[in-house]
């Protein structure tokens, strides 16, 4: 039988107990006697504190201290201490209730275990702990992966006089941070009462010294960081000093701390303080949306989560400090522990320090993406049609690409020129489809998921789901009427294009060994294909992410107006022409920027793959589809009969899903991520879209005949989801 304790003993509820003089243990094991806790639990509680009551250095001291911390949560029980991670919490608690029940009612055993806990506090320091602990550092966002990387990999040195260690060791999962958020207040108020000495002999109250240099270190921080140049000349006053409520905040913080050291009345001040860290928070929203609208910086919003991180710890501790009561004060003590063991929880995880910082950036990249995403979904018959000629158009496009791609092939170049060629190749292909206002298939899923995400966040609720499902659905006959006006265009022209080449010079445009190797590469079953093609969806999503980051650097640093302004420029050319000019670089970097980035992905991908000893290759479905076609147009028959042909097609396919696939979902994953789109809402909206699907599912290929279509396939759908509600 499990020895987890599942009641409190009534003989404990009765008041205090005497117990007979011996060592912390013997006291303890007297005062269960034979009560409901299993044997197993009381030794373990017993050597717990017998171990912290006669430790003999600092050390020895904060192992006993984290062995009983760790015994309030998972017990004495082997299958506890396997399963803690699951375990229920009231039980979890009902151990702090079996110490606590030892503490309040021996009070020879709270004596010493208080004793121990004051010789910790006297040999420790928690300045740090309070000031600077689990916030990022001044140093910027670089430096700051910098140190987090060393620190995974270097084994750091052991401080036991830093407490900042201590909570580091006593807190190392999501878990165990959320049993201590989740104490009762009640509880948690007899927790300081029985383990926090109220006297402390030779030193004054070094507990409440930290506290408020912990303070005045993180007002420090917010005057520095708010009154940086970078956050400064983006603020609402840039110029005042004296108005700045950055500047403000840290002397009513030195003026609060005073007067409550002093033991003041500090309710005025307080107040004042909490409508100046107030003021600060508008500031930082100020600037955030001067970000959104000129450019993100990560620099600027790393300082921004220094001022959030600190204002955060600060608020805390001023209820501390402002608490009237007993219950009041513990509440706000364990807010503010509760602050400082999460905050230390995220101190070395790289990953969340890149999330927090970046997400803007992600914003405005899905942002800027998505209005370019507009542009690729079909609202009505008319403009399905122009896909089909747009799309049509890029088909031609790309079968001179694949021509030209075959012949830098042959050429038998070094991989670095070859891959060089590759890029360039596609890279002005891709270029002059966005200046003749073509479309390429596979640059449309990274750009319609933004557009879906942005809608999302603009229409959450699941009340609007359905006009979310019938987006869906243009996006799914955009996108499918694009890809197989690519892959047919540019079969086609494949074929016209080797036929006038024999004309020309009597023989096909590809000879039989390259075209061998095109049949032969394009297989699923012989080759990577499946995989390249999924490889080939991720470089389509990074590349819209360059051109957002691209975009968002130059509106950043103002590159529009400083080439419509530049005066080497205007005296040649004349200021009208820069003008025009300036805004063509507006209209157009960000599109530039893809395109670019996807051509050179996309050609020194094997190059560098052949670099690092990694056999990797790119597997596009419009250029393989072009490539396929003038293979076939210069083999001889057999190669049908032998069903390599069928391979090859069956390749194509297989990148047709992968590419669209890939790129469509990493693009709305990230959309998602940084708008924190609810996954609530995330699950009902798959549910209508499957409903819809099975109700309609050529609405997913075909275009509705009419707008009156549409809006019938609303109401109905609509219709169909008020059914399904009780009492519709």
């Amino acid at each position: 039988m499990s020895d987890e304790p599942t009641e409190r003993p009534a003989a404990l509820a009765q008041g205090a107990v005497s117990s007979a003089a011996g060592t912390v243990r013997e006291q303890v094991l007297a005062f269960f006697g034979p009560s409901s806790v299993g044997s197993e639990t009381r030794n373990a509680l017993a050597t717990h504190l017998q171990d912290l009551v006669s430790a003999g250095s600092l050390g020895d001291r904060l192992e006993a201290w984290l062995r009983l911390i760790h015994w309030t949560r998972v017990g004495a029980s082997p299958s506890l201490q396997v399963l803690g991670a699951r375990m229920r919490w009231r039980e979890a608690y009902l151990y702090w209730e079996l110490l606590l029940d030892v503490l309040e009612r021996v009070p020879a055993v709270r004596q010493d275990v208080q004793a121990a806990v004051g010789r910790i506090i006297q040999e420790t320091d928690a300045v740090n702990l309070i000031g600077s602990a689990g916030l990022p550092c001044d140093r910027g966002l670089l430096v700051e992966v910098g140190n987090r990387l060393v620190n995974k990999v270097l084994p750091s040195v052991r401080n036991d006089r830093d407490l900042t260690h201590l909570l580091q060791r006593q807190y190392r999962s999501h878990v165990e941070v959320k049993w201590f958020s989740g104490i009762p207040p009640r509880l948690f108020a007899r927790i300081l009462s029985a383990l926090i000495p109220l006297h402390i002999p030779e030193r004054a109250n070094p507990l409440a010294a930290a506290f408020a240099d912990g303070f005045r270190l993180l007002a420090i921080r917010v005057q520095a960081q708010g009154l940086s140049d970078k956050l400064r000349a983006r603020s609402r006053r840039p110029s005042s000093i004296m108005e700045s409520p950055f500047y403000r905040l840290a002397r009513t913080s030195e003026r609060l701390v005073e007067l409550w050291q002093a033991g003041a009345d500090i309710g005025e001040i307080g107040a004042v303080w909490r409508d100046t860290a107030a003021e600060c928070r508008n500031e930082m929203r100020w600037i955030r949306r001067r970000l959104e609208t000129a450019g993100v910086s990560v620099d600027i919003v790393y300082g921004l989560e220094v001022l959030h991180h600190c204002l955060g710890r600060m608020g805390p501790m001023v209820e501390v400090m402002t608490a009237q009561d007993d219950l009041l004060h513990a509440r706000a003590v364990h807010a503010f522990l509760s602050t400082l063991v999460e905050s230390s929880l995220h101190e070395g995880s790289v990953t969340h320090l890149l999330e927090s910082n970046t997400r803007l950036l992600h914003r405005k990249i899905v942002d800027r993406s998505g209005v370019t995403g507009e542009h690729y979904i079909a609202q009505s018959r008319r403009e399905y049609r122009q896909i089909w000629a747009a799309a049509a158009g890029g088909g031609i496009l790309t079968s001179f690409t694949a021509a030209i791609k075959m012949a830098i092939f042959t050429l038998g170049l070094a991989p670095f020129l070859a891959g060089l060629g590759y890029g360039l190749n596609y890279a002005v292909s891709f270029l002059l489809m966005q200046t003749c206002h073509l479309i390429l298939a596979t640059k449309q899923p990274a750009m319609t998921a933004a557009t879906l995400a942005t809608i999302l966040r603009e229409q959450a609720g699941v009340a609007r789901l359905d006009e979310i499902v019938t987006f869906i659905k243009r996006i799914s006959y955009s996108q499918i009427a694009a890809a197989v006006s690519n892959v047919l265009v540019v079969s086609a022209s494949a074929y016209v294009l080797d036929a006038v080449w024999r004309l020309l010079t009597g023989g096909p445009l590809l000879d039989p060994h390259t075209a061998e190797h095109v049949y032969e590469t394009l297989s699923p079953v012989n080759s990577g294909t499946v995989i390249f093609a999924a490889l080939t969806g991720v470089i389509l999503w990074l590349s819209t992410l360059a051109g957002g980051w691209i975009e968002n650097w130059a509106v950043y640093h103002t590159l529009p107006q400083a080439l419509a302004e530049h005066a080497w420029g205007s005296r040649v050319f004349g200021s009208e022409r820069m003008a025009r000019w300036a805004d063509g670089v507006s209209r157009n970097i960000a599109g530039w920027g893809t395109n670019v980035s996807l051509g050179m992905m996309l050609g020194m991908t094997p190059a560098l793959g052949m670099f690092f000893g990694i056999p990797l290759d790119v597997r596009h479905v419009t250029l393989s589809s072009g490539m396929l076609a003038l293979a076939s147009a210069s083999l001889q028959a057999e190669w049908y009969r032998d069903g390599w042909f069928l391979y090859a097609i069956a390749g194509v396919a297989v990148m047709f899903v992968l590419n669209l696939g890939v790129s469509f979902f990493l693009s709305l994953h990230t959309a998602l991520r940084a708008y924190d789109f609810p996954r609530s809402d995330m699950l009902e909206l798959a549910r209508r879209l499957l409903k819809e699907f099975v109700r309609d599912p050529l609405g997913f290929v075909l275009p509705p005949r009419d707008a009156a279509a549409v809006a019938n396939g609303q109401a109905e759908s609509r219709n169909a989801a008020g059914e399904q509600q009780p009492g519709g």
